[in-house]
């Protein structure tokens, strides 16, 4: 599986990093985003969504538990899992009628609602860090690995803090 980590970036480097990645998910797919509160998931899923056309007011969707965007190309549905208790519980959103056309997925606390929630094409974890976080970007098949192919060498002109790539 290709991966990517970036270790140490602030809050404007993760931003710019999912600036960076918005441009490659026009036909949807799954992105699970997974790390410890305060890591920076809502954070990422704020500049994605933004970057692809959802506007300034990007809700978190900590309550309300999903937020669905009608972008210019497809629909992102960001969901947070984080007060699930079971995956069983997801089954009253209603996922497979949000499913229909070309569908970005952007979900936060993911081990919540295994089985219940698309596979990721892509994994971002995110953790605690000494001088900021570390971000590690796991493609899982063929779409995330196309969404990663060249975001190494991209980074790494931005800011050097490009740590590793495995292929």
């Amino acid at each position: 599986m290709p991966e990517i980590a970036f270790n140490g970036i602030d809050e404007d480097a993760l931003a710019a990093l999912a600036r960076k990645l918005a441009p490659r998910l026009l036909r949807g797919g799954s992105i699970h985003l997974a790390g410890p509160l305060g890591a920076g998931k809502t954070t990422f899923a704020r500049a994605l969504l933004r970057a692809l056309g959802a506007g300034e007011r990007v809700k978190s969707p900590t309550y309300t538990l999903i937020e669905s965007y009608a972008l210019p190309d497809l629909t992102a549905q960001h969901l947070d899992l984080y007060r699930i208790a079971a995956a069983e519980e997801l089954e009253w959103l209603g996922l497979r009628d949000l499913a229909d056309g070309p569908v970005l997925w952007l979900i936060e606390w993911p081990e919540r609602g295994i089985g219940a929630i698309p596979e990721p094409d892509l994994t971002v974890s995110l953790a605690h860090a000494a001088s900021g976080r570390d971000a590690n970007l796991v493609a899982h098949g063929e779409i995330g690995a196309r969404w990663l192919e060249g975001m190494d060498i991209e980074r790494g002109r931005d800011s050097g803090q490009r740590v590793s790539r495995d292929s």
